[in-house]
C-alpha cells in the first residue's frame, strides 16, 4: 500500500494584497512558502509521492523551484481548474494514472506550510484503520451563530467545538469515486471532508498541531515567520 499527498496551491492570494505574486510563491529566507510545505511532505519516510496543483501560468516556474529544492517526490504538476474543489479533483485523477484504488491520500493546502511529521503520520494510520482522517485543531474561542438581524444567536460550547484543518486523507479510490459522483450531479463542497461525509462516510479525526495555520493574510504570514524563525533559534541555541 502506499502513501501519497495531494497538494493544491491554486490561489491568487487577493486577501494577502500582493500583487507581485500569488501567496504560495511569497518567500521567506529565499525559500516560497509553497516548498516549505512540499519539504514536510518529501521529507516524511512514508510518502511514496507527491501530486502539485497549481495555477496555469505558474506551472513553469513551478518545475523550476521543484528541481531547485530537489523534491523528487514530486511526480507531476498539475494546472488546476477554476476552483480549489476542481483543482482537488485534477489533482486526484492524475494521481489515479499512477497509483491503485486502495493508496492512502492525503489532500493538503499549499499555503499550510507548518504541517508537522506527526500529523502526516497518524493521518495515514487513521486511514488504515477508518477510511478517513479529518485533521483538526481544538477550538480556543467561543463560537456564537449569527442569526439573520445580525444578532447573537446560540453560543456553542468550546469544549464541543473543532476547528477542521488539512490534511484530509482518505483511500484514493474512495475520494476520487465521490468526486466524479458530485460533478456528475452539479454539486459543489467546500472541502473534502464534506463531501464525503455528504455521501455517507463517517469522519473519524487526527488532532494536529495549533501552529499548522492556512497563511492567506498578512498576520498569517508574519506569524509563520516568527514561528520558523523562533524554531532556527532553538536549534542554533538550545531554546
Amino acid at each position: 500500500m502506499s502513501n501519497i499527498a495531494v497538494v493544491f496551491a491554486g490561489g491568487t492570494g487577493t486577501r494577502m494584497n500582493t500583487r507581485s505574486k500569488p501567496k504560495q510563491f511569497l518567500e521567506l529566507h529565499g525559500k516560497p512558502i509553497l516548498v516549505y510545505t512540499l519539504e514536510k511532505f518529501n521529507d516524511h519516510p512514508e510518502i511514496d509521492a507527491i501530486f502539485l496543483v497549481v495555477l496555469k501560468d505558474w506551472l513553469h516556474y513551478c518545475e523550476k523551484i521543484v528541481d531547485h529544492f530537489r523534491l523528487a517526490k514530486v511526480k507531476a504538476i498539475i494546472a488546476g481548474g477554476d476552483s480549489a474543489f476542481s483543482s482537488q479533483r485534477k489533482g486526484l485523477k492524475k494521481a489515479a494514472e499512477l497509483f491503485p484504488d486502495d493508496t492512502i491520500v492525503l489532500i493538503h493546502d499549499g499555503v499550510r506550510p507548518l504541517i508537522d511529521e506527526e500529523t502526516i503520520t497518524k493521518n495515514i494510520e487513521t486511514v488504515k484503520i477508518h477510511r478517513t482522517a479529518i485533521t483538526v485543531t481544538p477550538a480556543i474561542e467561543t463560537i456564537a451563530i449569527k442569526n439573520e438581524s445580525g444578532e447573537v444567536g446560540k453560543i456553542i460550547e468550546r469544549s464541543k467545538v473543532e476547528m477542521a484543518r488539512a490534511p484530509q486523507s482518505f483511500f484514493l479510490g474512495d475520494v476520487l469515486r465521490v468526486h466524479n459522483r458530485a460533478l456528475e450531479e452539479n454539486k459543489v463542497f467546500i472541502d473534502s471532508a464534506s463531501l464525503m461525509q455528504h455521501y455517507g462516510f463517517s469522519l473519524f479525526t487526527v488532532e494536529g498541531c495549533p501552529e499548522n495555520i492556512k497563511i492567506t493574510t498578512p498576520n498569517d504570514f508574519y506569524t509563520f515567520r516568527a514561528l520558523v524563525d523562533a524554531k532556527e533559534n532553538s536549534q542554533i541555541f538550545g531554546f
